[in-house]
Order: C-alpha cells, then sequence, then structure tokens
C-alpha cells in the first residue's frame, strides 16, 4: 500500500514538474511573440496575423490589437499632416501675389493727390493687406512647427550676437517713436536655434516697441546655473495681472491694445518656439507700470561651440 502511494505520489510530482516546463517554455514563447510586436511597432512596421484564443493568451491578442489600432493611428497621423503640409504650401504660395499687389497698388495710390477721405480709405487699405500678409506669414510658420515640417535644431550660439541682431532689426522703429533701445549683459551662450529664437525674441521686442509710447526698452541677460535668461523690458502701458496668462493665448488681444497693429498670435508663437527648445517664458507686468519678458534658455559652455 505504502509503495502503491509512493508511486502515485512520484507521477503527481513528475507530472507537476512536466506541466511547469511546458506551462514555462509556453509563456517564454508567448512573451518572446509579444516582444517582437512591441520591437515591429516601434520599427513602424507592424502587421496583425490571425490570432488562435487556443493557442495564445488574451493578452498576446490584447497586445495585438492594441498595436494595429496604433499603427492606424500613425498612419491617420502621418496622412493628415501630409495633407497640412499641402495645404500649408498652397495658401502660401496662393496668397503672396495678390496680397504683394494689394500692397503696391495701396503705396502707388498713396503718391498720388487724392481727398481727404480717398487718403484715409488708402490708408486703411494699406494697414488690412499689411496686416493680412503679417497673419497669414504668422499662421504658416506656426502651422509648420506644430506639425513638424519644419523643426527646431538647438545648437551653442552666442546670445550676445543674438541680441545685437535684435537690436539693428528694431532700432530704427524705436527711434521712429523716440524711444531708447539699449542691450545689457555679458558675453553668454546657450542652446538655441538661432533663426526660430530670433523670431520669438523679436516678436516680444516688436511688441514693447509698439506698446510703448516713451521710455525706453532694455534686452538684457542674466546668466543662471542650468538657464540663461534673456529679458525685454519696457516702459509701456504694461498688462493688468488679470490678463497675464491669457496674453500668451492663440489670437489673444488686450483689451488695453487699441488700435495698435497686431492679430494676437506673436506671443502665442514665441511661446511655442522657446518650449520646443526645451525653454520657457515668464511674464512680470503692472498696469500703467511696464512689462518683463523673461526668455529661460538652456544654458551652454562656450567651448561647445568648438566641437
Amino acid at each position: 500500500m505504502n509503495e502503491l502511494f509512493l508511486c502515485l505520489a512520484a507521477s503527481c510530482i513528475l507530472f507537476s514538474i512536466c506541466f511547469a516546463l511546458l506551462e514555462r517554455r509556453r509563456v517564454r514563447r508567448i512573451m518572446g511573440r509579444m516582444e517582437a510586436m512591441v520591437d515591429a511597432a516601434a520599427k513602424g512596421c507592424f502587421e496583425e496575423t490571425f490570432f488562435d484564443e487556443t493557442r495564445l493568451s488574451r493578452l498576446e491578442s490584447a497586445l495585438a490589437h492594441y498595436l494595429t489600432a496604433n499603427e492606424l493611428a500613425v498612419k491617420k497621423l502621418t496622412s493628415e499632416k501630409d495633407k497640412v503640409k499641402t495645404l500649408v504650401s498652397d495658401i502660401s504660395h496662393q496668397t503672396k501675389t495678390p496680397i504683394a499687389n494689394l500692397l503696391l497698388y495701396a503705396e502707388l495710390l498713396r503718391e498720388e493727390e487724392l481727398p481727404q477721405s480717398a487718403e484715409e480709405s488708402v490708408a486703411q487699405i494699406y494697414q488690412q493687406a499689411d496686416k493680412l500678409r503679417f497673419l497669414i506669414s504668422s499662421l504658416i510658420k506656426l502651422s509648420r512647427l506644430e506639425t513638424g515640417i519644419v523643426a527646431v535644431n538647438p545648437s551653442p550660439h552666442s546670445v550676445s550676437e543674438l541680441l545685437r541682431t535684435l537690436s539693428e532689426q528694431y532700432g530704427a522703429a524705436a527711434r521712429e517713436k523716440g524711444l531708447e533701445l539699449t542691450v545689457e549683459g555679458e558675453e553668454a551662450w546657450a542652446l538655441f536655434d538661432r533663426k526660430w529664437t530670433l523670431e520669438a525674441l523679436g516678436n516680444m521686442v516688436d511688441n514693447a516697441i509698439k506698446y510703448t509710447h516713451s521710455g525706453k526698452v532694455t534686452i538684457s541677460t542674466q546668466a543662471h546655473e542650468l538657464f540663461l535668461c534673456i529679458q525685454v523690458s519696457d516702459t509701456g502701458m504694461g498688462i493688468d495681472e488679470a490678463e497675464t496668462a491669457a496674453v500668451f493665448g492663440r489670437f489673444y488681444r488686450s483689451g488695453g491694445a487699441g488700435d495698435e497693429k497686431g492679430v494676437g498670435i506673436g506671443l502665442f508663437l514665441a511661446r511655442e518656439i522657446i518650449q520646443s527648445q526645451g525653454g520657457y517664458i515668464r511674464l512680470k507686468s503692472e498696469k500703467g507700470q511696464g512689462s518683463t519678458f523673461s526668455v529661460y534658455l538652456p544654458s551652454a559652455p562656450a567651448n561647445l561651440s568648438k566641437l
């Protein structure tokens, strides 16, 4: 009797060991197939095959369905980006000549001797056409950034050289309004895309000049351990505290902007550009006391530029 019991016990143990080994082998095969699915999906070449629930686990089947849906979503997103790219290209091409002609003819009319009422109408035509040109240009830039048509590529650059360029570009506009435009700060280096960062800072300097009627606009730098701060300060009308978060919204214009030229997209575009480079923007302002926009960019040692 004892021998029979021992034989049955040994058989059960042997069966259990065999079952465990077979189950382990089955699980390893399933995990191997799941890993292959994920690798294929990462490479963008996943294709679902027929799965039999009697052979594969529910988890494997669910993963296959998820990856299939993800693959379809990626293909759809790629298709949508291609459509946007085509649309942006068409808009840029089709509107450039008509708007240029509107500005040209308006300029020619402004040189003619016209009644005062006609002069005012021509001035409005020119102003609105120029506003439309700026709006379409800004939307195209924003669209190219958001869809990845144009990539922002940060690399080590001299910030001082960037600020000198800003001073040269906007110095005439400041002098025309009787404003003092100054650049302060020591030589410094940061990681940024020169073209797009110049676009972002240019929007801020342009706004500072536009909404400052007396005093000065100052561009300065402050070095920190991880970031380099570029500040654009003015002595203009300032922004109400309740609006400081809203000014970075798309098409937002402050109620105090009045008749100043603008479409409300410059600061939104600036924030997108700076954030895409690992930086951020802070605003400090008080109504009637001017504003300070602080742009933080990842700092970089000057010797990186030689690598």
